[in-house]
C-alpha cells in the first residue's frame, strides 16, 4: 500500500503533509476499503458524482491510487462527460496516470465489487471524516515540532496553528440542505418579533431615525461594511451609535479597536456624552460647570453593556475566539471591528496584501453567520474620491462610489451592506445649489449596497468638538447643561467601584468594560 505524497497539486486549497505511521506503531486513520467501495460506486452510477461532490477532494484519499482515480472522475465531471469504467479509463490515460493508478485491471475490480450507489454517501462521509483526522494529526505534528523550535515565535506560531485548524474546519464543516417548512416557520416568528418592536426595527438599532427605516436595524448574519475617507468620522460615527446601542437601547455591544487604545477611545465616549472638547478631556482643564456636567453624565456609561478590545494586530482567527466568548457569555448582539485593513490573517496561506483582505473580509461574513449577529467593519477608501471634481456647485462629486474601496472586489462581494460616510463641508462645499440646503455641520450616510433591501442617502449632525453624530433634526443647546446639579464623587465613585466588581474579573484583560 503506497503511503507518499502524491507531488501533482489537485487543488487550490493548500494540502497538508499526510501522516505515517509513528514510533508507537499507529497508524494513520484510513478506510482503503471503504475508498474503494466510494470510487466502484462514481463509475457504475450515471449521476452518483454529484451526490458526494460536496464532501470529496483527491487530498481525502488516503491511498494515492485512489486519490488519482477519483481526480480523474472530477476532470470528467467538470467537462460533462459520462463517468463509467471506460471514460475514466481514457481520462487517466490522457493524464498519463493510468499505471500510477493500477492499469486497467485494477479500475475493473473496483467496479465488480460494488453492486449499487446506495450506501455512497454515507461511505463518502466516513472517508472524508477520516482525511479531516489525518489532517489534524498532521497540524499538531507540525504544531509540538515549531514548539520545540526555540527559534519559533510563539505568537506567530499561535497564529499558524488557529489559522490550519481554522482552514480544517470551514472545509469539513457541511450544512445538510432544508426542507422549507421549518426556515419559513422561522421567518415568520422573526416577522412577528418585529412587528412588536417600536418603528418595526426587527435588528438592531442605531439610533439615527432615518437610517433605521432602511435597514430596519442591523441584521442578523449581516457583515455592514462602514468606508469613508480619513476625517470623514468612520470612528465616531460607531462610536455614536455603540452608545446608542448599548446606553440608549441596553443591547450589549463589543468594539474592536485596532487603531485606538481603550482609554483613547473611552476619551471619546466621554467627549460624545458629556459634550466637553477634546482638549480638556486630554489636560484636564475643566470648568467647575463641567466637571458637574461630566460626573452627571458620565454616569449614563457607568454598567453600560459595552465592551472593548484594544488589542494591537489583531488576527481575524483571534478575532473568532474573542467574539465567540463574548456572544456566549456577554450575549453581545453586535460587534465593530475599527478598522479592517489594519487586520491581519496570520497562519492563512496569501501571496499579497490584496489575498490577505479579501481572506479578512471573507472570514468576517463567516463570524456574522456562524454566531448569528451583525458584523460592522471600518473600512478606508482609496484616493479616487480627492481627483473627483470639488467645486462648490458639485456636491455629488465628492461622494464616495463602491469602486473607491480598496480592495474592493472582495469587500464588495462579500459585505452584505456598503455604506459610506461622506461631509461635503470638509471639502468646502457649503451648499447643494440643487435643493439650496445649508451643508455646514451635516454628515451623511451613503447606503451603497443593500443585499436585502433598498439603497438610499441619510442626513446626520455632525458636531466635531464633540466627535459625535446625531440626528439632524435632534435639538442641540450648548447652554443645556448649566442648571445639572452633579452628583457628589462618592457617588460616582462607588457607583464605578461597583460595576468593575460586577464585571472586571470575568473578562479577557484586554477586553474592558465600560
Amino acid at each position: 500500500m503506497a503511503t507518499s505524497t502524491n507531488s501533482r497539486k489537485r487543488s487550490t486549497t493548500p494540502t497538508l503533509a499526510k501522516v505515517g505511521a509513528n514510533e508507537m506503531g499507529k497508524l494513520p486513520p484510513q478506510a482503503p476499503e471503504l475508498e474503494e467501495s466510494v470510487l466502484g460506486a462514481l463509475m457504475i452510477e450515471k449521476d452518483a458524482y454529484a451526490s458526494i461532490a460536496d464532501l470529496l477532494r483527491p487530498e481525502s484519499f488516503y491511498v494515492d491510487s485512489n486519490a488519482c482515480i477519483f481526480e480523474a472522475i472530477r476532470s470528467l465531471a467538470a467537462k460533462e462527460a459520462p463517468i463509467d469504467l471506460l471514460s475514466v479509463v481514457e481520462q487517466l490515460k490522457s493524464q498519463g496516470e493510468l499505471e500510477k493508478a493500477g492499469g486497467v485491471v485494477r479500475l475493473s475490480e473496483l467496479t465488480r465489487r460494488v453492486a449499487s450507489a446506495a450506501h455512497l454517501r454515507y461511505h463518502a462521509q466516513i472517508v472524508a471524516q477520516k482525511a479531516t483526522a489525518r489532517d489534524l494529526i498532521s497540524v499538531a505534528c507540525q504544531i509540538e515540532e515549531k514548539g520545540y523550535d526555540e527559534t519559533q515565535d510563539v505568537d506567530v506560531l499561535l497564529h499558524e496553528a488557529e489559522g490550519n485548524i481554522f482552514e480544517i474546519s470551514q472545509r469539513a464543516q457541511k450544512r445538510d440542505v432544508t426542507q422549507i417548512d421549518p426556515v419559513i416557520e422561522e421567518a415568520f416568528e422573526r416577522m412577528r418579533k418585529a412587528a412588536k418592536n417600536e418603528g418595526n426595527i426587527s435588528g438592531v438599532p442605531s439610533g439615527i431615525t432615518e437610517l433605521d427605516k432602511i435597514t430596519s436595524g442591523w441584521q442578523k448574519s449581516d457583515l455592514i461594511i462602514i468606508a469613508a475617507r480619513p476625517a470623514m468620522g468612520k470612528t465616531a460615527f460607531v462610536l455614536s451609535m455603540a452608545k446608542n446601542i448599548a446606553v440608549n437601547f441596553k443591547r450589549p455591544v463589543a468594539m474592536f479597536s485596532l487603531e485606538m487604545s481603550n482609554v483613547q477611545l473611552v476619551n471619546r465616549l466621554i467627549m460624545n456624552v458629556c459634550e466637553i472638547e477634546g482638549d480638556k478631556i486630554k489636560n484636564g482643564r475643566l470648568t467647575k460647570q463641567e466637571w458637574n456636567k461630566m460626573e452627571s453624565k458620565i454616569n449614563e456609561l457607568i454598567g453600560a453593556p459595552l465592551y472593548i478590545d484594544d488589542t494591537p494586530g489583531l488576527s481575524i482567527f483571534e478575532l473568532q475566539s474573542k467574539a465567540r466568548k463574548l456572544v456566549r457569555e456577554k450575549g453581545v448582539e453586535l460587534i465593530i471591528i475599527d478598522y479592517l485593513q489594519l487586520m491581519n490573517a496570520n497562519g492563512a496561506n496569501f501571496g499579497s496584501r490584496e489575498q490577505e483582505v479579501s481572506i479578512i473580509s471573507r472570514r468576517l461574513k463567516w463570524i456574522a453567520k456562524e454566531l448569528d449577529i451583525p458584523v460592522i467593519a471600518l473600512s478606508q477608501l482609496n484616493r479616487n474620491v480627492e481627483k473627483r471634481d470639488s467645486s462648490n456647485s458639485n456636491v455629488e462629486g465628492k461622494k464616495p462610489q463602491l469602486s473607491d474601496l480598496r480592495e474592493s472586489g472582495a469587500i464588495e462581494q462579500d459585505a452584505d451592506m456598503v455604506c459610506f460616510i461622506h461631509r461635503p463641508e470638509y471639502y468646502r462645499i457649503y451648499n447643494d445649489d440643487k435643493t439650496g440646503k445649508d451643508l455646514r455641520g451635516l454628515g451623511q450616510i451613503i447606503v451603497a449596497k443593500h443585499r436585502n433591501g433598498a439603497t438610499d442617502e441619510v442626513w446626520m449632525r455632525f458636531i466635531g468638538k464633540y466627535a459625535k453624530f446625531q440626528n439632524e433634526n435632534e435639538a442641540f443647546d450648548e447652554n443645556i447643561y448649566e442648571t445639572i446639579t452633579a452628583p457628589t464623587t462618592t457617588t460616582f465613585q462607588s457607583k464605578m467601584n461597583a460595576t468593575m466588581d460586577a464585571h472586571g474579573a470575568k473578562l479577557d484583560d484586554d477586553i474592558t468594560p465600560f
